[in-house]
């Protein structure tokens, strides 16, 4: 007999998960302990709670497979130097009357080729920096330009978030990918007028100190930088092309080899490899933690009341996928942990109400960008070190980083109404 738990036994177990996240206990750990605490607040008993805890955990584990071979391209493109590659020649190739331009389009490509958003960010910064520099833009212009373009580029990404939300409703990932492709224009054409906007803010200069980290490195050709990313697209698209199914678990660390070859780094793989494991290590403990909360709630009366809730405002189905996406990211501070619980929790509602498995994929993964940045979380943070901005100066821009995912979010809805 399945154990069932209360709503509110699971919305406490989140809101404890939240509050220790804030108060910057280890967010796996406080995930962990939120759902063992809501689970026996939601009457499951001491082994129950457990087991479905157990159980959450382990429905992670596809994921974080697919997650740790990721990390052999994400590191063969870091350091190879590939990433920075790409990023300088589309800088260069657009140049500095397009700066803004150039650096969020940088940075989309970065990410939507599949690295982290955060680490995007970080390997785009130096050459943002220095061109923001010769350009006299400030600092929150280009950060605006970085987060925007990496939101936009996370939505098409082979990244974690687009992993876990793929297998939460058993899509394929190149269709999810490819579903979010005008949601992710739209969002980046936001990015950048806004940073615009932004980049003559007064007071925020880019001084000479901020340059320091940027150097001189032996860097690969345009070619050979982005010959990996371009057969990982390939082999993930034979699928929808030509109907030969290559799991991201062989396609990406494929890409990561082939990327160490052609730029002539191959015996430098063992560190590669390593590199890149360290890279998603952490968010691989998070997606296990995740999906500890996520067992608990999606074992819990919470689906069945908010679809009941949807209807008594007289509000269709579809509304749930994005809100979910928006409303577990801001608890989380995530992209990947708010898709991953928003995914696995209303998965099964959505698709009984005729909400199409890919069309709530993408809601979801959309909505997930909305307000995935709070202060609570650890973009927040890194992405503000990036360019030496001041914590005050990085809250103010949450509203933009908000306006950029809500774009996104509102085009994938109404693709889904035109498509439905």
């Amino acid at each position: 007999m399945e154990v069932q738990f209360t709503t509110a036994g699971a919305l406490i177990g989140l809101v404890i998960a939240i509050v220790l996240i804030i108060k910057k206990v280890q967010p796996s750990y406080s995930l962990i302990l939120g759902a063992l605490i809501g689970g026996l607040i939601g009457g499951g008993g001491l082994a129950g709670t457990v087991s479905t805890m157990v159980s959450g955990a382990g429905s992670m584990m596809s994921s974080v497979l697919r997650i740790l071979t990721s990390g052999i391209l994400a590191g063969a493109l870091i350091k190879t130097g590939s990433a920075e590659k790409i990023a300088e020649t589309i800088v260069e190739k657009l140049g500095e009357k397009r700066a803004v331009a150039a650096i969020a389009i940088a940075t989309m490509i970065i990410c939507a080729v599949g690295v982290f958003i955060d680490i995007s960010v970080i390997t785009v910064a130096p050459i943002a920096l220095a061109i923001g520099k010769r350009a006299n833009l400030s600092k929150s212009g280009i950060l605006i330009a970085m987060i925007g373009g990496g939101k936009a580029g996370n939505i098409i990404s082979p990244n974690p978030n687009t992993i876990a939300v793929s297998e939460a409703f058993s899509q394929d990932l190149t269709a999810v990918m490819m579903r979010n492709i005008v949601p992710a224009l739209c969002a980046l054409v936001v990015a950048i007028l806004l940073a615009s906007l932004l980049s003559g803010k007064k007071g925020d200069a880019i001084s000479a100190s901020d340059l320091e980290t940027s150097g001189s490195r032996d860097l690969p050709g345009f070619l050979p930088a982005v010959l990996g990313p371009v057969v990982v697209i390939i082999m993930l698209a034979l699928r929808p092309i030509a109907g030969i199914a290559i799991d991201p678990l062989i396609a990406l660390p494929v890409g990561g080899f082939i990327s160490m070859i052609a730029t002539g780094r191959i015996r430098n793989c063992i560190e590669y490899m390593e590199f890149g494991l360290s890279k998603v290590v952490g968010v691989s403990i998070l997606l296990i933690g995740t999906g500890t909360i996520a067992g608990i709630i999606k074992a819990s009366q919470l689906q069945t009341d908010v679809t009941a809730l949807l209807e008594a405002m007289n509000m269709p189905a579809f509304v749930l996928a994005p809100l979910a996406g928006v409303l577990m990211a801001a608890a989380t501070a995530s992209t990947t942990a708010g898709a991953t619980v928003a995914g696995q929790t209303f998965a099964p509602a959505l698709m009984a109400n005729g909400v199409s498995g890919l069309a709530a994929a993408a809601m979801i993964h959309a909505g997930a960008t909305v307000l995935d940045s709070l202060p609570h979380g650890s973009f927040f943070h890194a992405t503000g070190g990036a360019v030496n901005l001041s914590i005050g100066d990085r809250m103010k821009l949450i509203p933009f980083e908000a306006v950029i995912g809500l774009t996104s979010t509102l085009v994938s809805v109404i693709l889904y109404l035109v498509l439905h």
